[in-house]
């Protein structure tokens, strides 16, 4: 089995659009998340959400915006800044062998809320000719394709909430076995349109608009915590052979150390201890990594009242006593929950963390809940910790769990 090195980061994100920047807000604990300014704000319920601050008539062209729902703009654009930042010469790559593995819960959210809009509200037959292309699913994955003539699998994975996890992972599987040598792997969503955002509303999960402070609306493992706040962005990582990275010369963010997976198999919303537990252990194995090789864990945290308690047990259960003594990092309470693109944003805040030796905070974190009672290193990064080490959890409706295990290079 092949070691495995990221060599590339890139990021289009509420957070910021660069690793520095990004991680920086992180660091920091600056909140994304804020009103929504559009013109249908005003009918939602919690008009909240973590955008991104992109323009897609930055980047590209006018005919090929036409082509492109926001979801694939962000999910070019991040990958081209990780490829700029692995200094990879595509051209000389084997390009059958190298693959995309992308990540998204909802594709083209905004292409189809618009086509809605023509033909429901409008009464108009005349949708736009590129329609199909722009809210397929696998779009993303196929545009980064073609843009660097990558012949090798493109695949796109749609689990909801661990899409781009799952999609890392499998990019990692098959490096691993020799099958390529090089993935653009990682994930995109843009689901804050109309018809998504109330489609969240009916399922009650969002979370209701802090009246002190928007900005810290999302509180994970929080006693009062009262739900998610929907996010939009793109985490594109470079994964390489770690042989070839060396040889040529490349530095390295960090190394995929394990990949886990699993099923709930219960019930299509409501986590499971044992299925989460399940695939932290399905990492650990992958890797052949013993539990106390884990420094720090960037948990799914998503301020459901379901979720923060499951995945507090979930952690219990795999690592013992020893679960009191590991930070338990939550960024999703300022960037909020990107759906299928989180456990690729949250996998590269937590490489780049550990990088720069800092355990990321779990803001608005000012009354845990009885049942959330581990260190969840509250409203402040740590620094200096030596922590080598990062588990990184994605788990989802429809109950994929997926987990991800990275160590600093020369951990």
């Amino acid at each position: 089995m092949r070691r495995v090195a990221v060599t590339g980061i890139g990021l289009i994100s509420p957070l910021g659009n660069s690793c520095a920047e990004a991680l920086a807000s992180a660091a920091a604990g600056r909140s994304a998340i804020g009103r929504i300014e559009a013109p249908w704000a005003q009918r939602l319920t919690s008009p909240i959400a973590a955008c991104a601050r992109f323009q897609g008539e930055e980047h590209f062209a006018s005919p090929r915006l036409r082509m492109l729902d926001r979801v694939g703009q962000l999910a070019l654009v991040a990958a081209r800044q990780a490829i700029t930042d692995a200094r990879l010469d595509v051209a000389a790559a084997d390009r059958e062998r190298a693959g995309v593995f992308i990540g998204s819960g909802m594709g083209g959210a905004l292409a189809t809320d618009d086509g809605y809009l023509t033909l429901y509200r409008d009464g108009s037959d005349r949708l736009k000719p590129f329609t199909v292309l722009m809210g397929m699913t696998n779009a993303p994955a196929a545009w980064i394709g073609i843009e660097y003539d990558l012949k090798g699998p493109n695949l796109t994975y749609s689990t909801a909430c661990s899409s781009s996890a799952v999609s890392i992972g499998e990019a990692w599987s098959r490096l691993r076995r020799g099958e390529i040598d090089l993935a653009i792997a990682g994930g995109s969503e843009a689901p804050l349109a109309y018809g998504a955002m109330k489609a969240w509303e009916a399922l009650h999960t969002l979370a209701s608009v802090d009246p002190d402070d928007p900005a810290s609306s999302c509180k994970p493992f929080s006693a009062n915590r009262t739900g998610l706040v929907l996010g939009e962005g793109a985490a594109i990582l470079v994964l390489e052979d770690w042989t070839r990275a060396i040889d040529r010369g490349a530095v390295i963010h960090g190394e995929l150390l394990g990949y886990g997976l699993s099923t709930d198999a219960s019930h299509i919303t409501r986590p499971t201890i044992a299925g989460q537990a399940a695939a932290m252990r399905a990492a650990l194995r992958s890797g052949e990594i013993a539990p106390n090789a884990i420094d720090s864990i960037n948990a799914h945290g998503t301020g459901t009242q379901a979720n923060d308690s499951v995945e507090t047990a979930a952690i219990k259960e795999v690592f013992g006593e020893r679960a009191y003594r590991l930070p338990v990092s939550a960024t999703k309470a300022i960037h909020g929950h990107l759906l299928g693109a989180s456990g690729a944003l949250e996998l590269a805040l937590a490489l780049l963390a550990l990088e720069e030796d800092i355990v990321l905070p779990t803001m608005h974190l000012g009354m845990p809940a009885p049942d959330c009672d581990l260190d969840y290193v509250p409203n402040a990064a740590r620094r200096g910790t030596g922590a080598r080490t990062v588990m990184s959890s994605s788990f989802a409706f429809g109950g994929t769990n997926a987990v991800l295990i990275a160590g600093k290079h020369g951990a």
